[in-house]
């Protein structure tokens, strides 16, 4: 493992000079899972939920909290992100939400951290807007998938 690079030589905390790095394309892809009672997944899937589309509420949501992530996380690079991607995957066999996120950009540091902040933010809005029906539900695996690009080349968890 390399040395961390978001401390200095003293062990306080810096933000990553970026400057010199290469401008290449980045891309990240999370993941995340909101676990549900079936009923509440098939309010949702149904469109039946009296708070409105579920899964256009979380979209909106995940995107936005990509391009807020240097607000939430500290010492993260503001970006000017090419591209956020959430989709969302009622899986009724297993009473589920999958998400999933991708972030893009060209630039000089890597987009894991946007699509991760957009993947937990998806799954936090889908419990809030489900929570008066299902206090039960859980968010789980929130993960890096894959990251391509940069100087550690591409990186996938599969």
């Amino acid at each position: 493992m390399s040395d961390l690079t978001h401390l200095d030589s003293k062990g306080r905390a810096q933000m990553v000079d970026v400057g010199e790095k290469e401008i290449s394309q980045r891309v990240a892809t999370a993941e995340a899972i909101v676990n549900m009672q079936p009923e509440t997944l098939a309010m949702i899937a149904e469109g039946k939920h009296k708070k409105g589309d579920v899964f256009a509420v979380a979209r909106i949501a995940g995107i936005q909290a990509a391009k807020k992530c240097p607000e939430l996380i500290p010492l993260c690079h503001p970006l000017m992100l090419s591209s956020i991607n959430v989709e969302l995957e009622a899986d009724e066999a297993n009473s589920r939400v999958k998400i999933s996120t991708t972030c893009k950009l060209a630039g000089q540091t890597g987009v894991e951290m946007e699509a991760l902040t957009a993947a937990s933010v998806a799954a936090l809005t889908i419990y809030d807007m489900c929570k008066a029906v299902d206090k039960g539900m859980t968010i789980s695996q929130i993960q890096l998938v894959e990251k391509q690009g940069g100087k550690s080349g591409h990186w996938s968890r599969k």
